[in-house]
């Protein structure tokens, strides 16, 4: 075990510092241990964000996470009259919850653990030391502490004499995470062979780090990668997800997608990608579909709202070509073609993100871009009626904002004269939406009667019948534009002579 690092440099000392000003409920806590006679450490995401002085741009909302010696049962007890909230959902692995002042905060007993490497689950052993603790964190940037409290008061050193102290606010960095944030580089404490068969899923967070903090991956730890990728199939499809979408929404998301293909995880977790390699693009025949969707990626992420990352944007960007593999046909002119590749890769995208566990919402609305995100480019030939763009509008519904991005961000051609003209023809489409939905309220297509009406004029009560008429109007309404009374009453009726349905006399 190496010795314990202490850093007391000012960069340091100030970074602490700036995470206590925005969470002081740490030295609090600290000091209620401190008054029990245990030791209480700041680890983890919070110590290695308030080093790169990133605190603002935390992805658990300023959560923090604690080491102490002291053991669950003990941690319950420091924290009762004090927390505002106390779970135990995490007690079976040494963690205990508490929240205090809108702060969750997760206390977990020094551990030592060991892993039977077929589950993720270790088998929980209770460790006497911070940095055995720590040696079994997943990369070195992550495996620092602090010493609690920093505001003043002692912590006793159980290594020195019987009864002596020392101040706290040290940074103990036992391998080296100080010196891997400088180099920006993601390694591991133990060797990655020996954490990885620990927990393959830190195979992805290597990935989703790279996409997050723009970090290079060690080369021992890409070979890891590389030699244990099929490993990832015992990670339970859920988690899988959740580190697939934050390493989508991560600020530098190709960095991650690309270390993903290029050392064989994604044909574990996501296959559609890497068979999208060397499939050449009918529009672009100097790039492959796969880095034709990076760049769209890439330029989707450059046009998204104020709100910040845009998860079914940027997964429909990026699988919005899946379905070209499939459809890939050489015609008799020697061209390549990848006829309704919209219509397969939208089937591929349902599939695969139900497979991973993605909400019901999620899979729709990227299943729906795919199908749709084709769809403008025969607008240019000047034959787009008002009916096909009501159309294109009513099937885009409140997703419009986003086809509207993900249409615009699809063209990555180097063509500047052709790229320029596919953008003006886009704004052309934008100002007749724009103009109809003042005219006639597109963002609210209905037909023109609705359900009470309709079971009034035929007399029915309701059911199926009531629902087929409906949809017949909403499709009167998208193909001609708003209707009088008179006209939408009298279209009714003609239906139901044609269904047999017979209307009171």
């Amino acid at each position: 075990m190496p010795n314990a690092v202490v850093t007391t440099g000012p960069a340091p000392h100030n970074a602490v510092m700036e995470l206590l000003r925005i969470a002081p409920v740490a030295d609090e806590l600290a000091e209620r241990f401190v008054a029990a006679g245990h030791r209480l450490y700041l680890v983890g995401g919070s110590v290695r964000d308030a080093l790169l002085g990133r605190l603002g741009a935390r992805e658990d909302g300023g959560d923090l996470d604690f080491s102490t010696d002291a053991h669950p049962g003990a941690v319950q007890r420091i924290l009762a009259g004090w927390a505002d909230a106390v779970w135990d959902t995490g007690i079976a692995f040494g963690t205990v919850g508490a929240a205090r002042r809108g702060v969750r905060c997760e206390i977990t007993t020094f551990r030592a653990d060991a892993y039977d490497r077929i589950g993720r689950h270790p088998q929980v052993v209770f460790g006497d030391s911070l940095e055995e603790d720590l040696a079994r964190r997943d990369f070195t940037v992550n495996a620092m502490a602090v010493e609690l409290p920093v505001g003043g008061l002692p912590v006793r050193d159980p290594d020195a004499a019987s009864g002596s102290s020392s101040p706290g606010g040290r940074l103990i960095d036992p391998y080296g995470g100080v010196a891997a944030l400088a180099a920006r580089v993601l390694d591991t404490p133990a060797t990655p062979q020996e954490s990885f068969a620990d927990d393959p899923l830190r195979m992805l967070r290597a990935a989703r780090f790279a996409s997050q903090l723009g970090f290079t991956v060690a080369p021992r730890v890409i070979a890891a990668m590389a030699d244990m990728a099929p490993q990832l199939a015992r990670i339970t499809s859920e988690r899988v997800a959740a580190e697939l979408s934050k390493l989508v929404c991560a600020a530098h998301p190709r960095h991650g997608i690309e270390l993903l293909v290029d050392t064989g995880l994604a044909d574990v977790v996501l296959p559609e990608l890497p068979a999208m390699r060397l499939e050449i693009d009918e529009h672009a025949q100097h790039k492959d579909v796969y880095q034709h969707s990076l760049v769209v990626l890439e330029q989707a992420v450059a046009r998204e709202g104020p709100d910040g990352p845009d998860l079914v944007l940027r997964l429909a960007a990026l699988l919005h070509d899946v379905g070209k593999p499939a459809t890939r046909r050489v015609e008799p002119d020697g061209r390549v073609s990848f006829h309704h590749h919209e219509v397969v890769g939208a089937k591929l995208v349902r599939k695969r993100l139900r497979e991973l566990r993605c909400s019901r919402q999620v899979v729709e609305d990227v299943a729906t871009l795919v199908f749709l995100h084709l769809r403008f480019h025969g607008y240019g030939t000047g034959a787009w009626t008002d009916a096909a763009v009501r159309r294109y509008v009513a099937d885009a519904g409140p997703l419009l904002p986003r086809l509207h991005r993900l249409v615009r961000s699809d063209c990555t051609t180097r063509n500047r004269r052709r790229a320029a003209a596919l953008q003006r023809s886009y704004d052309d489409l934008e100002a007749r939406i724009e103009r109809l939905a003042v005219e006639e309220d597109l963002a609210r297509v209905r037909p023109d009667l609705d359900g009470n009406e309709i079971m009034e004029l035929l007399g029915v009560a309701p059911g199926p019948v009531v629902g087929r008429a409906w949809r017949h109007l909403k499709e009167l309404r998208v193909e001609r534009g708003p209707l009088t009374r008179e006209e939408a009453e009298a279209e009714l009726l003609r239906w139901a002579r044609a269904e047999g349905v017979a209307p009171p006399a």
